[in-house]
């Protein structure tokens, strides 16, 4: 039942971003500005920041921002992870070592701190469609590492299975092998870590935002979005002084993140993905 809801929520916040261009009730990035601040109402239900712009339209925008290009982003790492895993184990011996040290050299090195300083290097002040695509192709681009060593253990376990022997004994290309027999086998895994990596690129996602690393303004995303919770003195005020709904209304987008991360966890469970 648990594992149903947390589907449930999944699909209606996916398909709330699909459609967040429609069923927002106003533009993300238009100011009103005698609205500034304005706390929640019939005509901004979860009131408007600091700029007089709607923060119901901007979270769902938000949300749009990141729950559609993470699992864009988790798809490049995992096909990384495909082609470095198949290789490496394929070719072995020498090919192997090397492939294998490179990975264990990203993995030793704190994958967010590592995310976090090349994306420091790179330009800041580029446009918010651009922001976006640099954003999630960093993230796809420095991840594949953790998956490509569960890959490399699965086609090593298939070499030996009867279905390559006989591709041998026939004399079926390497290539051949490589491009048509391995990944159908392997799929099950690839997906799992799919599966995985985008609740992990959403928080990525998130942090890098709410250090102003992620997407540009005014484009919005759910770790844009929590910069508003950074200044705890604005934070106390809203939690001790201010009405329930505007203290709800400072909180969406933090809490619409942990339901997000939460149902991923509750519907896609490690024991059953790894399994």
């Amino acid at each position: 039942m648990t594992r149903t809801m947390a589907r449930a929520i999944l699909v209606l916040t996916f398909l709330a971003a699909i459609l967040a261009p429609w069923i927002a009730p106003r533009a993300y990035d238009h100011q009103y500005r005698q609205a500034v601040n304005a706390s929640p109402s019939s005509q901004f239900p979860l009131g408007a920041d600091n700029l007089g712009r709607d923060r119901l339209s901007r979270l769902l925008e938000g949300a749009r921002v990141s729950l559609l290009l993470a699992p864009a982003a988790a798809a490049l790492a995992v096909l990384l992870a495909a082609i470095v895993g198949i290789l490496s184990a394929y070719l072995g011996g020498v090919w192997d070592r090397l492939i294998m040290g490179a990975v264990d050299l990203l993995l030793a090195l704190p994958w967010l701190f590592l995310l976090l300083a090349v994306r420091a290097v790179l330009p800041l002040n580029v446009a918010p469609r651009l922001s976006v695509t640099l954003t999630f192709l960093l993230l796809g681009a420095l991840g594949w590492a953790a998956p490509a060593r569960v890959v490399r253990a699965q086609v090593r376990a298939l070499l030996d299975s009867d279905f390559l022997l006989q591709a041998r004994a026939l004399g079926i290309s390497p290539a051949r092998v490589l491009t048509r027999q391995l990944p159908p086998n392997v799929a099950p895994v690839l997906l799992a870590q799919f599966c995985v990596s985008v609740p992990a690129f959403v928080l990525a996602e998130a942090s890098l935002g709410l250090l102003g690393l992620g997407v540009s303004e005014p484009l919005p995303s759910l770790g844009s979005l929590l910069r508003d919770l950074e200044s705890l003195p604005a934070l106390h005020a809203s939690l001790f002084q201010q009405a329930p709904m505007e203290m709800a209304a400072m909180l969406a987008p933090a809490a619409f993140l942990v339901l997000v991360i939460c149902s991923f966890q509750l519907a896609f469970p490690q024991q059953e993905i790894c399994s």
